[in-house]
């Protein structure tokens, strides 16, 4: 196959595909919106699981390279209450089987990995038409265009691709999170950062809760949970950093002040993130020419599982490409009905926001972590 397949997207599936491809001599072009790898922060710590974000990086020829960025000690977890007793403490003892690394470092090594200009920056799209035959024309709002006889949707929850296929978009969960940083933990906030432990921990009650992690050099990555309509949040100006602080924080009057102060002594402005998913058994018929990957594929709430499933497809589809180099429609075909599979299962076996957040809580979530 010697026409280059166009992804866009760079995040880690649309990466790790390029990758896989260029293991296999295969050409590719990454169109992405941000003009740099620097222009957003890349989210936090993410557990990249043995059985299909793991396999994923080693198709991909990277396993050395990954351990080089594995944070050790960060598989600890911690469940707390309110008033910050702990409830739950499970260590990392070295033989757990999901290595906890950032994300915007692992964004970095698949960037690292791939010949210089593979990622087109600053190519934001504006619209994708199909020209027949299985091939496609891709407008970015700088005026330029890009067609392709394969077209691969890696490009998040609100895929300008996804059209092509499906008529499914996003619905928001009735669950919200709000993010921001407390930098250098053990030096400048101990007790947020004793509190937190080696890696997560959870405070959670119904309908809201608290989760933090430890990252590199003991940076505290908060997260507030908060089951709320999204009208709700449009009563917080979030434009006046203090003022949204102390709105979200007064949700958690009472609660013990080292856990407020993952909230209070953030360094960085609170950070709307509305969570949405697409329907569980999100899939399309087969059409000629594009596919999808990752979250434009299968968005789902947050449970671990979603950016190893992002390096899965982009590992399996780019395995198929080179199974098939002179047969796509073969490739695609099988690389879908194995995600609508695969997807389905995962989440059906993920812990659930509303599981973690319902009346039961925290019981509920400390009887699901057990397996009961």
């Amino acid at each position: 196959m010697t026409t280059p397949v166009t992804i866009v997207g760079a995040g880690l599936g649309g990466l790790t595909l390029s990758r896989v491809l260029h293991v296999h001599g295969i050409p590719s072009t990454v169109y992405e919106a941000d003009s740099s790898p620097s222009t957003r922060t890349q989210g936090g710590l993410l557990d990249i699981r043995d059985y299909n974000g793991q396999p994923a990086l080693q198709t991909a020829g990277l396993t050395e390279e990954f351990r080089k960025i594995i944070l050790a000690g960060r598989q600890a977890m911690r469940l707390l209450d309110r008033e910050g007793n702990v409830l739950l403490d499970v260590p990392d003892d070295g033989t757990g089987g999901e290595p906890e690394v950032q994300r915007g470092e692992l964004r970095q090594m698949l960037l690292d990995s791939l010949p210089a200009g593979t990622v087109r920056w600053g190519h934001k799209v504006s619209g994708v038409r199909a020209l027949g035959d299985g091939r496609h024309e891709v407008a970015f709002a700088n005026g330029t265009a890009a067609t392709t006889s394969l077209l691969v949707g890696a490009d998040g929850a609100w895929s300008r691709v996804r059209p092509l296929l499906s008529g499914a978009t996003p619905e928001y969960t009735g669950v919200s999170f709000i993010e921001t940083h407390l930098f250098e933990g053990d030096n400048r906030h101990p007790t947020s950062a004793k509190t937190v432990g080696g890696g997560t921990m959870m405070a959670l009650e119904p309908g809201k809760g608290i989760l933090a992690h430890r990252e590199r050099g003991g940076n505290l990555h908060t997260w507030v949970i908060l089951a709320r309509p999204q009208d709700w949040f449009t009563g917080i100006d979030f434009t006046d950093p203090a003022a949204a602080t102390a709105q979200i924080a007064r949700e958690f009057d009472g609660w013990a002040p080292e856990l407020t102060a993952l909230i209070t002594d953030g360094e960085t402005a609170p950070v709307l993130r509305n969570i949405h998913t697409l329907p569980v058994e999100h899939q399309w018929d087969r059409t000629p020419g594009v596919t999808l990957l990752g979250d434009a594929a299968h968005l789902a709430a947050p449970n671990g599982e979603g950016a190893n499933l992002a390096l899965y497809d982009g590992a399996e589809l780019g395995k198929a490409i080179a199974a098939h180099p002179d047969d796509i429609e073969t490739a695609l075909t099988e690389y879908e009905r194995a995600m609508f599979v695969r997807s389905v299962a995962s989440n059906a076996g993920a812990p659930d926001l509303h599981v973690m957040l319902g009346d039961g809580t925290p019981h509920n979530l400390i009887n699901a972590l057990a397996g009961n």
